[in-house]
C-alpha cells in the first residue's frame, strides 16, 4: 500500500505545482479602470463627453502595469510602477496618430501624466500629483 501512495502523492504534487499561475494576483484596488473627473481646468462635463479613461486592468510584469488611456481621440499606452509610499513612475507614452477636431485634453492629459510623482486611494478615487501641484483625479468605473 505505502508503495502505492508515495507514487500517487508524487504525481498529484507535481499536478499542483505546474497547474499553478506565475501571473500575480491583480490589486483589487488600484488595478481597475478608471474615470478621469478633474483635470487641468477641463470641466467634468467635456471629461465625461469625451469618455476620458485611464485603465489600469492589464496584469503586472516585474511590478509594473501597462497602462492606456483614452481621452477621446487616440488610444495612449504607458508602463507604470506603484510604489510602496505613494510613489509613481509613468513612462513616456505611446499613442495612435488620428487627427481629431479637439485635441487639447488629450495633449495636455499626455505632457501631464508623464510628471505625476505621487499616488493616493480614497475609497473609490484615485488621485495622481507632481512636485508642482499639478493634480488630475478619477473615480473607479465600476462604481456608481
Amino acid at each position: 500500500m505505502k508503495k502505492i501512495l508515495l507514487p500517487l502523492f508524487t504525481v498529484l504534487l507535481l499536478g499542483v505545482v505546474l497547474n499553478c499561475s506565475s501571473v500575480p494576483a491583480k490589486d483589487p484596488f488600484l488595478q481597475r479602470q478608471w474615470m478621469l473627473v478633474s483635470f487641468d481646468g477641463f470641466s467634468k462635463d467635456q471629461l465625461m463627453a469625451n469618455k476620458a479613461e485611464f485603465n489600469l486592468t492589464a496584469n503586472k510584469v516585474k511590478g509594473k502595469i501597462q497602462a492606456s488611456s483614452y481621452m477621446g481621440c487616440n488610444r495612449m499606452s504607458f508602463m507604470t510602477e506603484f510604489k510602496t509610499g505613494g510613489n509613481v513612475k509613468i513612462s513616456k507614452g505611446v499613442s495612435t496618430m488620428k487627427a481629431c477636431q479637439d485635441m487639447n485634453l488629450e495633449m495636455s492629459f499626455q505632457k501631464k501624466i508623464e510628471t505625476m510623482t505621487h499616488y493616493s486611494i480614497d475609497g473609490h478615487f484615485l488621485s495622481l500629483s507632481d512636485d508642482h501641484g499639478n493634480s488630475m483625479k478619477f473615480v473607479a468605473a465600476d462604481w456608481d
